[in-house]
């Protein structure tokens, strides 16, 4: 088994509070009506949301895959950090593990980093577009959120 650990970061004009509220807490509800194209449904298949959760993403017919589980590893809601792993994963991961901090900017933004830690299955090596289409995955689902957060100024305030 290989592990391979990569991080990235990004920054936004929206306070670490409400992209915490909408990205993390409220990721079930919000992350379906924004990605409708991609994301069918999130479903809490066990625990109440905080660590020991176990969450079922279902995409959409036609994809890659028709679903995939998070078990939530920890949250924290003061610090704004979550750390969760996907579950039950087929061809050469036996999992991988994120990990999630949001801090504030000086601005009244915030700077976001999170850890990708990959487990693969015997000596599987990872490739870059593996690396990259993941990246852009994340990144892509934080700028709707954050886009939808500026367009509603209201929402998870």
């Amino acid at each position: 088994m290989g592990v391979f650990t990569f991080t990235n970061e990004y920054t936004s004009t929206i306070p670490p509070a409400r992209l915490f509220k909408a990205l993390v807490l409220d990721s079930h509800n919000l992350i379906p009506k924004l990605m409708p194209q991609a994301i069918k449904s999130i479903d809490i298949i066990q625990g109440d949301g905080g660590a020991g959760t176990i969450k079922r993403i279902n995409f959409i017919e036609g994809g890659q895959v028709s679903s995939m589980k998070n078990f939530v590893d920890e949250l924290n809601e003061k610090t704004f950090t979550d750390k969760y792993t996907m579950i039950d994963l087929k061809g050469k991961f036996e999992s991988i593990v994120y990990e999630v901090k949001f801090e504030a900017t000086p601005e009244g933004g915030s700077k976001n980093k999170m850890t990708s830690i990959y487990y693969t299955k015997g000596d599987v090596e990872l490739k870059e577009e593996d690396l990259k289409a993941g990246k852009e995955r994340a990144l892509g689902m934080y700028k709707v959120a954050e886009a939808y957060l500026l367009q509603n100024p209201d929402a998870y305030a």
